[in-house]
């Protein structure tokens, strides 16, 4: 497999489509189009240190339980759980980013740093896009006051059996980090 040239389609701040043209394994040209926050994309750049954003899983410990947020998603038409997240900054650190979103979505300040993930990437057929996931101890009383205008936002603290019910109802719509962190949460009464 080897790339032959990236085109960009769109040019947009955040988010842009590339037609990357490469060889295939029995060496036929393929095209296959993807989005990329960078540009040039990372199979250009070779960049793989910086995430573009942060997933944070807080774990709000004088409450003994697990933050999670319900959000309206514009491609899904609906509300879906998921994790307090957003993008790094530029020149931002990723425990700044980290503070940053979780007090802005949820009105929750860290308290408590206990891992960061290496750079992840959840769709890597559709993006080149990745994420850190950030564990955190939290506190603090949650607030929607830090939420955009195009936010709308609703933070829950969840107990391990309310998380458990969450990955068996089939009826809501669930970020697939989100549904890995309440099914283990559920299971187990730790969140990693």
């Amino acid at each position: 497999m080897k790339i032959q040239s990236v085109n960009k389609l769109t040019d947009y701040p955040y988010l842009n489509m590339f037609e990357t043209r490469y060889e295939d394994a029995e060496g036929r040209d393929r095209v296959w189009r993807f989005v990329s926050r960078k540009n040039p994309p990372r199979c250009v750049s070779g960049v793989w240190d910086i995430p573009d954003a942060v997933v944070i899983v807080a774990f709000h410990a004088g409450k003994n339980r697990l933050v999670i947020i319900r959000e309206f998603r514009v491609p899904l038409g609906d509300y879906q759980y998921g994790l307090p997240a957003g993008l790094v900054d530029k020149g931002e650190t990723v425990a700044d980013s980290a503070s940053r979103e979780l007090f802005e979505e949820t009105g929750l300040t860290v308290t408590r740093w206990i891992k960061t993930s290496p750079l992840i990437y959840s769709s890597s057929g559709m993006t080149d896009e990745s994420i850190a996931l950030v564990y955190v101890e939290c506190a603090g009383e949650p607030s929607s006051r830090g939420n955009t205008a195009s936010e709308d936002i609703e933070t829950l603290l969840v107990t391990q059996e309310e998380a458990a019910a969450l990955c068996r109802d089939e009826c809501i719509k669930v970020d697939v980090k989100t549904w890995l962190v309440l099914s283990m949460y559920g299971a187990t009464g730790t969140i990693c």
